[in-house]
């Protein structure tokens, strides 16, 4: 059983919320990555004319079949680290903005702020985080299909600098905040309302609730969510380009449809990736949280 402490817990520090939303992202990262990479492919512009299949398995069949297997985690460190980066972030934030405006007798916030702390994470993520490491991780599964420039994520990041400076890194920039604003604000904002709701309850918080709590708010995430996630993978291509002409590219190319196209690959993952996160956090602020307060104990008896 996962003790109570976590996202919802008084107690839990900054340092906690950040190391523990840091490892979260990364395991989830790393172990829903070729979900990402399908998704990724699908909505990015077909090679010679020739679809890729929307079918996910599909997809990554085929490029395990055509490109070894080392072509599914193209990218993957590069999002891995972005993730840690950005998920330390984003739950230091929401935790922080949620102890401070929590319910003092329940500990609770309402539904309304719930998703406003997140939206706000999320804009603090984008900004420090994820825009950039999103940009490498779509340019380098763009670029494997084809053109094959980049050698590394570091040497993408090298060669995209030198060619349009610091914009380059940032390109994409509207419709990725857009994203994370949304998707921070649905994912974890249904999370903390599941889990309110079942605290005010007395339901207990086990492995499988926090899984399943997670994997609901990956589902309405993504739903809500799919079209400001389709913009920024085109913005992000290897090429580059403005939102605007992202948008007009989806348009021209799939019509108002094309705005959720991705979207099973991307439910597959979240799906999962939501359930992993938020179990892999409340586990691991559950394991540092007594250790943290035995060590102030500590600090404060010997003072």
């Amino acid at each position: 059983m996962v003790p109570k402490s976590g996202a919802n817990d008084s107690k839990t520090t900054p340092l906690v919320s950040l190391i523990a939303g840091g490892v979260a992202g990364g395991v989830e990262a790393a172990t829903s990555y070729p979900f990402e990479f399908a998704k990724t492919r699908v909505q990015l512009r077909s090679e010679k004319g020739i679809p890729t299949p929307k079918n996910p398995f599909l997809v990554v069949s085929q490029v395990y079949r055509e490109e070894g297997v080392r072509a599914l985690y193209k990218g993957c460190s590069t999002l891995v680290v972005g993730s840690i980066a950005k998920d330390g972030v984003r739950f230091l934030f929401f935790d922080s903005i949620k102890h401070a405006f929590a319910d003092p007798e329940t500990g609770t916030l309402s539904p309304i702020r719930n998703l406003l702390a997140g939206m706000t994470a999320g804009v603090v993520a984008s900004i420090t985080a994820v825009t950039p490491t999103e940009r490498i991780k779509t340019a380098l599964i763009d670029d494997a299909r084809a053109e094959k420039r980049f050698h590394s994520p570091l040497h993408a990041t090298r060669l995209i600098y030198q060619e349009s400076g610091i914009s380059g890194l940032y390109r994409g920039f509207a419709g990725t905040t857009l994203k994370q604003a949304s998707a921070t604000a649905f994912r974890m904002g249904t999370y903390n309302i599941l889990k309110d709701f079942e605290v005010k309850r007395d339901i207990p918080q086990t492995t499988a609730t926090n899984f399943a709590n997670g994997a609901v708010a990956g589902t309405v995430t993504t739903l809500c969510t799919q079209p400001f996630d389709t913009i920024k993978t085109r913005s992000q291509s290897a090429k580059g380009t403005s939102t605007v002409e992202a948008v007009k590219s989806i348009l021209l190319d799939h019509g108002f449809r094309g705005f959720w196209r991705g979207t099973t690959m991307r439910l597959g993952r979240t799906v999962f990736s939501g359930g992993i996160l938020f179990t892999v956090y409340e586990m691991v602020a559950g394991v540092l949280n007594p250790i943290l307060v035995k060590v102030e104990h500590t600090i404060h008896v010997d003072g």
